[in-house]
């Protein structure tokens, strides 16, 4: 069987997030995803294994603590979601299966692995089903999840990043024992299956924990600090503050992860924080025109170009010697997501599972690759993966820092099961032609995806702000009318899916005859 006859295998089985009408939404039950693990002989124990939830930086985090890890000289594995292009990208290592030396750099599971590895999980699968061991097939991500513990138990990793797909209590991912769980910033999204609230997002999250085990977090929305305090504490659970490796702060031990539960729950979730970093020193910006690795290669005139977006480039101050932080991921944000890997990478050594020196931090955070995120392709494209509020707030607050001369094109799409309404309102008014900025475009298209919103659909979120955008017929016509709109010294900025941004960057980096804009 070929790797194409198991991405249309793995996409027959469904949509679980989004599906049609008249279909039940899914009830997902962790007991499922052991009972096929069992099956396949519990692959998710064959490796130390960190899982990372939460709402956004989830990915970004990984990616860092990967790169960390493989620069240590460990065997690593990445598990994200969802791709940009294709599916294996999610199933990654630095030593893939037959090699002798871990690398620093991360390849995709080959095909030929996946699919063998896939139709050795749907065989396992059928037979369950016909036993009556499990109820219904496995769903899309469950099936992948048990390719990916297969694909890492044959790599003979020393140590597996897995990015949990949906909340955490009941993810796929969350049958492996894991060495720490860490949890990124909550915000509202997925309330159909997570809760309503925060503080019940916050507690699908928490389900990583395990007793006696280790939490890594930063402080955030009170209603978030109060839940994962309070499931920290019921399972007494050892808490590191991750604020302490933030730039320009002194974090106090505990503040904030517990904040609103009870002073036992405070005193508990705190106890044994990292007390290493003192006040850090900002170097500020790279310098105007030095390379950024983040960017296309080639490229390194986009620096002198939109110097407003630069990397995060700093020094902490670890046990009283510098730590260099020059990560290539651009945005604020980001500095929570490297805060995350860093305490992650130090708690490793800590309770000596593993040596990860300073240099391999360093090395690691500046050499992470992790695309889609505020990346820059030349001429003038920047792309960015927010895909709900939070992530358009967090772009909102990069398109800030542009120069309010500079004209700007946006381009957007999104699922229909996102916030499109509360999406449109942020973003929107900052590329309003009608509102002292004429030399401003807003161009939307509908992506490839069952999940996707419709034109007639984007097209009413604008209409509802009465803000002018123009429609499209797909991502290629909408980046070809974006390239004549735009002027050289203007920005194209593509965000609201991350389907859309895999197409666009496919299409940036591998450009075929020009599409006339219609």
């Amino acid at each position: 069987m070929s790797y194409a006859e198991a991405i249309e295998h793995l996409n027959a089985l469904g949509l679980e997030l989004a599906p049609s009408p008249d279909t039940p939404r899914r009830k997902f039950e962790l007991e499922h995803m052991r009972t096929l693990a069992h099956a396949l002989g519990e692959p998710q124990l064959s490796f130390p294994s960190i899982l990372i939830a939460g709402t956004n930086g989830k990915g970004s985090t990984a990616a860092t603590l990967a790169s960390i890890c493989a620069h240590a000289g460990l065997r690593t594995g990445l598990y994200t979601s969802p791709h940009l292009t294709c599916v294996n990208e999610r199933i990654r290592t630095n030593s893939p299966r037959g090699s002798t030396t871990p690398q620093t750099t991360f390849t995709e599971i080959p095909e030929a692995d996946f699919a063998a590895l896939y139709f050795h999980v749907d065989d396992a699968a059928r037979q369950l089903v016909a036993t009556e061991a499990l109820p219904h097939p496995p769903s899309f991500f469950e099936t992948l999840t048990a390719l990916a513990f297969l694909y890492f138990r044959e790599c003979k990793l020393d140590i597996a990043i897995l990015e949990v797909g949906l909340g955490g209590r009941l993810d796929a991912t969350n049958i492996v024992e894991p060495v720490l769980s860490i949890i990124t910033d909550i915000a509202l999204d997925h309330q159909e299956y997570l809760g309503s609230t925060i503080a019940a997002i916050a507690r699908e999250k928490a389900g990583i924990l395990r007793p006696n085990g280790t939490l890594i977090t930063l402080p955030q929305h009170a209603e978030a600090n109060q839940a994962i305090g309070e499931a920290a504490v019921a399972l007494n659970v050892h808490g590191i503050n991750a604020a302490d490796y933030l730039p320009g702060r002194t974090a106090i031990p505990g503040h904030g992860i517990a904040n609103a539960a009870t002073e036992e729950s405070a005193s508990t979730v705190s106890r044994d924080f990292s007390p290493g970093i003192s006040v850090p020193e900002r170097n500020g910006a790279l310098a105007p025109g030095a390379c950024l690795s983040s960017d296309a290669p080639g490229s390194p005139s986009l620096a002198a170009s939109f110097p407003h977006l630069h990397p995060n480039h700093y020094t902490l101050n670890l046990n009283n010697q510098p730590l260099q932080i020059n990560s290539p991921l651009r945005g604020e944000h980001q500095q929570r997501n490297i805060a995350l890997a860093i305490a992650a990478a130090l708690e490793l050594r800590k309770q000596k599972i593993y040596n990860i020196p300073k240099s391999a931090i360093e090395a690691g955070i500046a050499n992470t690759h992790w695309p889609g995120r505020l990346e820059l392709l030349p001429p003038n494209l920047l792309l960015d993966v927010a895909h709900n509020p939070a992530g358009a707030w967090t772009l909102r607050s990069a398109i800030a820092s542009l120069p309010e001369s500079q004209p700007r094109t946006l381009l957007f799409s999104c699922l229909r099961d996102k916030d499109l309404t509360e999406m449109a309102q942020i973003l929107f008014p900052l590329f309003d032609s009608t509102n002292d900025r004429p030399h401003d475009h807003i161009l939307l298209t509908p992506i490839d995806n069952p999940r996707a919103a419709t034109l007639d659909q984007l097209l009413a979120a604008a209409q509802r702000l009465d803000i002018p955008a123009h429609p499209t017929q797909s991502p290629a016509e909408a980046l070809a009318l974006a390239r004549s709109l735009t002027p050289a010294n203007g920005l194209i900025i593509a965000t609201g899916s991350v389907y859309l941004i895999g197409a666009l960057r496919d299409l940036a980096l591998n450009p075929t005859p020009a599409v006339t804009p219609q």
